[in-house]
């Protein structure tokens, strides 16, 4: 039989003697009536219900700048349309089979617009220009849905992907250079996509 040696043990510490701590005391959280959205929830509750919507096919109303996008607004036609094929040609970084690589833009076939999807603080950067606006902040913008690739109402020219936006820079010179024509004044498209919500 094995006899085990005793464990070594610990010489105690004297008792110290410990602070008196308050009791705690929780406050009665104001809940409001059931069903009542908080001041600070409402926002992000339409969000969710307008990406719930879109998921279903329907139109899509973000806020523009912050960390989205804003949108360069052009008129529409076939010199926007030589603009869409340049920027396919700079965007394709040479991946042949990316045959539509321009960043996303959505065509308004009835007001004869372009909104171009821009990097978020280009309208904080945009100086005034002759083809094109850029708005940003506090303005929003419905989307159409994905899978709207076609006439008629509003539809995706170049549909929204995850790797890229339009590059301003390449925009802005085409835009120069292939002259696609005036567009509405500033306050109208500000008052036209704030009123889209």
């Amino acid at each position: 039989m094995m006899t085990r040696a005793p464990l070594p043990h610990r010489v105690g510490v004297p008792a110290q003697e410990r602070p008196v701590v308050p009791e705690a005391v929780f406050a009665q959280p104001e809940w409001g009536s059931p069903g009542e959205v908080a001041a600070d929830m409402g926002t992000l509750a339409d969000r969710v219900r307008s990406l719930m919507a879109f998921q279903r096919g329907g139109d899509l109303v973000l806020p523009l700048g912050g960390f989205l996008f804003d949108v360069v607004v052009t008129a529409s036609g076939p010199e926007a349309g030589g603009v869409v094929a340049m920027l396919d040609e700079i965007q394709r970084c040479g991946q042949q089979e990316r045959p539509h690589a321009c960043g996303p833009v959505v065509e308004d076939p009835e007001r004869g617009w372009l909104l171009w999807l821009v990097p978020p603080g280009t309208s904080e950067c945009w100086a005034p220009h002759r083809y094109a606006t850029c708005l940003g902040r506090p303005h929003q913008l419905a989307l159409p849905p994905l899978a709207q690739t076609d006439p008629p109402g509003v539809f995706w020219r170049r549909r929204m992907r995850g790797d890229r936006l339009v590059p301003p820079g390449p925009l802005r010179e085409l835009l120069d250079r292939f002259r696609t024509g005036p567009v509405p004044h500033e306050t109208l498209l500000g008052t036209v996509l704030s009123s889209i919500s």
